[in-house]
């Protein structure tokens, strides 16, 4: 394992590298339209950076309402823990915040890493961007 570091940040000090990490793993790995991916709300959040030896390879972001989101790893670096590091991150901030409820969607492949970390699924299973999905709430 290099140097991780996990930073918190705003999107206009790091959309760059943000960007990269998200087009890599939405865009191109999973086909999401570039349109849906760009969602007018990245200036509002805030938002975790993964970075290994200063390279981008994970991001994630919090509302101020608690929607988590855009929580992506580089293929090579899953399997490493950098998920649960930004999870990790984005729940102290909301802690920090004294944020009540945490909640997001989760593809549907995805819904057991938030299950291991303290979240229930809610409502049933709909589509999004081509992709399952499952709404997830954690109380802090």
């Amino acid at each position: 394992m290099k140097n991780i570091s996990a930073i918190t940040t705003d999107y206009k000090s790091n959309h760059k590298d943000i960007c990269k990490v998200r087009f890599k793993v939405f865009v191109d790995e999973q086909n999401v339209p570039e349109e849906l991916e760009i969602d007018g709300f990245d200036d509002e959040a805030t938002h975790i950076l993964i970075l290994s030896d200063d390279k981008a390879i994970g991001t994630g972001r919090i509302l101020a309402d608690g929607h988590i989101g855009r929580v992506a790893v580089l293929k090579e670096f899953r399997g490493q823990g950098m998920g649960k590091l930004i999870m990790k991150k984005l729940i102290n901030w909301a802690q920090d915040n004294k944020l009540e409820t945490l909640w997001l969607s989760s593809q549907w492949h995805a819904r057991g890493f938030y299950i291991d970390l303290g979240f229930t699924c809610t409502g049933d299973m709909f589509e999004e961007a081509g992709i399952d999905h499952i709404k997830m709430i954690r109380k802090l």
